[in-house]
């Protein structure tokens, strides 16, 4: 599925002074069809009442959608890939550890990517489902 060959080493280093590095996003995995990732539940991504605030879900959604869509495309130096609509539904809540992103594509077409976001803690019960719709331009 992913059309080119840019390690995942690539988006980490491209990460750093950004949004995910600042959150303490850490890239896993890049499988056939799924990229990985994790994010820890800490000072920096819970709200005031202690849990994972759901912006944090949402940040770590959108990253791994946007990075899975850079591996779909045909051109990544003339083709960017922008988030166009995101949504979230916040299951469980979580006050410590880490939570595991996995995005797997639900469409890919030329202008358009639809992906799936399941976020997990660390007993791997499901803590938010999020679909991003990415626009190739």
């Amino acid at each position: 599925m992913f059309k080119n060959n840019i390690d995942l080493d690539v988006f980490i280093e491209m990460s750093k002074n950004t949004l995910s590095d600042h959150l303490g996003i850490e890239f896993l995995e890049k499988g056939e069809n799924y990229i990985t990732a994790r994010m820890p539940v800490d000072h920096r991504t819970r709200q005031p009442f202690g849990i994972l605030h759901g912006g944090a879900s949402v940040a770590l959604a959108e990253t791994l959608g946007s990075i899975a869509s850079v591996f779909c495309l045909d051109d990544p130096a003339k083709q960017k890939a922008v988030g166009l609509e995101i949504n979230a539904n916040h299951l469980r809540p979580v006050t410590e550890g880490w939570v595991y992103g996995k995005v797997t594509p639900i469409h890919i077409g030329r202008r358009t990517h639809i992906w799936d976001i399941r976020i997990t803690n660390e007993e791997e019960k499901l803590v938010c489902v999020s679909r991003l719709t990415v626009a190739i331009v």
